[in-house]
């Protein structure tokens, strides 16, 4: 793995129903405080918005915050479309109301990391440091 060429670039997403932004604007928030590019795509979006943006913007990462309880369809519905638009290499990672049951099932699946209930947003930027480059 080579040094990063400029900044990590993660596109922060709510897909759907979401509409408490807090917890994505907290985690938005710490990224760039940490000196990367985030795009903040707002809540109510949908898979397809999200994987446009961070397919337009260059991204390395997505960060999806779910609270609805629709986590299983959501990740699924993003790893998908990234993989259908030759784009399987943006790392999708995740956090919000996801039961603690549920994350070995969702990395089967191809997310990256998921941060439960109570993690912090220095476990989550140090995370993205440590697992997400981008190619010299």
């Amino acid at each position: 793995m080579g040094v990063a060429a400029g900044p990590i670039r993660v596109v922060v997403a709510e897909p759907r129903l979401d509409g408490h932004d807090r917890e994505a604007k907290a985690i938005a928030r710490a990224l760039r405080d940490a000196g990367m590019e985030v795009i903040y795509t707002g809540p109510h979006q949908t898979p397809e918005h999200v994987v446009g943006t961070a397919i337009q913007e260059d991204a390395d990462a997505i960060g999806l915050s779910v609270l609805s309880g629709a986590h299983h369809t959501l990740f699924a519905a993003v790893i998908e479309l990234l993989r259908e638009r030759d784009a399987a290499d943006i790392k999708v990672f995740g956090g919000g109301s996801i039961p603690e049951a549920d994350i070995a099932s969702l990395k089967a699946k191809g997310v990256a990391e998921i941060f439960p209930p109570g993690a912090t947003t220095t476990a989550v930027v140090d995370w993205v440091r440590a697992n997400v480059r981008r190619p010299v």
